[in-house]
């Protein structure tokens, strides 16, 4: 797995950094506020996490390992996949999504103010 990823922004977006490594562009999908936070054309680093399916493998970034942390945690509640951790990371702090995952799922409508 790819714990880490250190090189220069060669594009940015929204919510997606193409991260330059060598010469080998990995694209890394980010919270809109880690992206915000990059400049093409400067060094990043990301902690990330690799999810791997039956038809894809996808590279997800964090400004910090804690952040990568919860959202591995976010994953293991049922029904929670990838693109949904990502969605509560963009709208909650890494304590929040922690405290809310270990509330439950319900945990996450209080804090996310739907419930």
């Amino acid at each position: 797995m790819i714990a880490s990823v250190t090189g220069t922004a060669q594009h940015v977006g929204l919510d997606r950094v193409v991260v330059d490594v060598h010469g080998v562009g990995l694209l890394v999908h980010t919270p809109p506020a880690v992206a915000a936070g990059c400049r093409t054309g400067a060094a990043v680093e990301l902690a990330t996490s690799m999810v791997v399916r039956e038809d894809s493998m996808t590279l997800y970034g964090f400004a910090e390992a804690s952040e990568r942390d919860t959202f591995d945690l976010a994953q293991t509640v049922t029904g929670v996949g990838p693109r949904v951790a990502m969605a509560l990371l963009s709208v909650l702090s890494p304590q929040e999504l922690a405290a809310a995952v270990a509330a439950g799922i319900d945990g996450c409508d209080r804090a996310a103010g739907r419930g």
